[in-house]
């Protein structure tokens, strides 16, 4: 048996470069200089902190001025750098930037400054590799904020191509970068056309009509204001803990935490089930609406959720309403201009409680007609179908990228 070992290169390759021979085992610090001199700070900029870029995209832009510069904000950045996040880098916030805009930018020392020697653009791919991340990971100290030193991360390995092949590659990954911002883009424009919709859907805070009403009701009077104890009943749950989840379970059931993780206004598939004895839970009824009994903030705790099937078993700390009234009407009518109501009667700081008696007390406005209630639940479920179809465009987008990844970049570094 031979000791060598195998060549490095990618399973994936573009056919000019397929016999290029094997890419290059480098250190992170010989393929970019890593927090580079900068100079002084610029009389005013755009400060970008921890909070600055969420999921690859810029989302705050924070001009300040060099006399109210926090401590923290030392890298000038050029058309080109990227910066890397070094607190909790699994987020993988991470940004390339381009100074088009005519603007300068300065990073916090919460990232680490690259500069490219060749392609800024496959460098910025190449730290999103999974074997990459793997490393950074391994060498991370802390655990409540995972963290890693610029020193670290200039001695861990890569592998890398000469420069036209990097320039291929980033290319193609770049282009598929664009296809998926505008589909996330999409994506988001959708949600906030949903949220407006809602809050036009329904009276807003002291009102008892809507803004924006179906043509076949705009004579039907105003809304009636009842509170949530006459309109129907509120019971509770019954515990269901983390073990008596069974990937196989015989039981579809639901708990509490999942509201704020899995679920909508409307639930219809649901992702966990146990082999628990029905004899000893609560089952659902079709049409229930369930609320969290506690939660982490009195605005998060204003999530309500529709359960359109029966026979789902409701854990422990879920307040369960139920009427003759629209379930999807009425979770869509609680996580929209109602959420401000519960968040006043909702008690507790680092942990927020929701009691029966509260929401029995809950004061909202109901259509004169049902049929009012099925068309606005209806509008919104329908928007939300599109929202589904065009997020699951999204995810198919990230995937493919992922898997081409994993085609264009070698698999193994010695």
């Amino acid at each position: 048996k031979s000791d060598k070992k195998k060549p490095l290169v990618p399973r994936l390759r573009f056919p000019e470069f397929r016999e290029a021979g094997a890419w290059e085992v480098k250190r992170l610090g010989e393929v970019c200089e890593i927090n580079p001199s900068t100079g002084d700070l610029p009389d005013n900029f755009i400060y970008i902190d921890l909070e600055s870029v969420v999921a690859g995209q810029l989302v705050k832009k924070q001009k300040i001025s060099k006399e109210g510069a926090p401590s923290r904000a030392q890298r000038v950045l050029e058309s080109g750098d990227v910066i890397y996040q070094t607190v909790r880098p699994y987020q993988k916030n991470n940004y390339l930037f381009d100074l088009s805009d005519g603007n300068r930018y300065v990073a916090s020392t919460g990232y680490a400054q690259f500069r490219a020697h060749d392609s800024e653009n496959f460098l910025f791919q190449l730290i999103h590799t999974d074997s990459l991340i793997n490393k950074v990971l391994s060498r991370c100290t802390g655990s409540n904020y995972p963290a890693i030193n610029s020193s670290d991360l200039s001695k861990i390995q890569v592998v890398v191509p000469r420069t036209d092949e990097q320039q291929k590659i980033a290319h193609c990954l770049s282009s598929l970068d664009e296809v998926i911002g505008l589909q996330a883009k999409k994506v988001q424009a959708l949600k906030q056309h949903k949220k407006g919709l809602m809050q036009q859907l329904f009276p807003a805070e002291g009102e008892t009509t809507p803004r924006l009403r179906f043509p076949e009701f705009r004579e039907a009077g105003a809304w009636e204001v009842r509170r949530l104890g006459e309109i129907g009943k509120i019971s509770k749950g019954k515990g269901i803990s983390k073990s008596d989840i069974k990937p196989n379970g015989a039981l579809p059931c639901i708990r509490y935490g999942e509201l704020y993780t899995h679920y909508g206004e409307v639930i219809r598939d649901v992702v966990s089930f146990t082999d628990a004895n029905p004899g000893n839970l609560v089952l659902s009824e079709e049409n229930d609406v369930i609320i969290p009994a506690s939660g982490e903030t009195k605005e998060d705790i204003a999530t309500a959720s529709c359960v359109s099937v029966k026979g789902v078993a409701l854990g422990g700390d879920l307040n369960i309403f139920y009427s003759p009234m629209n379930g999807m009407f009425l979770a869509y009518y609680i996580r929209g201009n109602l959420k401000f109501e519960i968040s006043k009667v909702a008690q507790g700081n680092s942990v927020v409680h929701l009691y029966t008696t509260q929401l029995e007390k809950l004061k909202l406005a109901v259509p004169p007609y049902p049929k009012e209630q099925q068309k606005i639940a209806h509008c919104l479920s329908s928007l939300d179908e599109v929202i589904g179809l065009e997020s699951d465009k999204l995810d198919a987008l990230k995937n493919l990228k992922k898997g081409l990844m994993q085609q264009l970049f070698p698999q193994e570094v010695a």
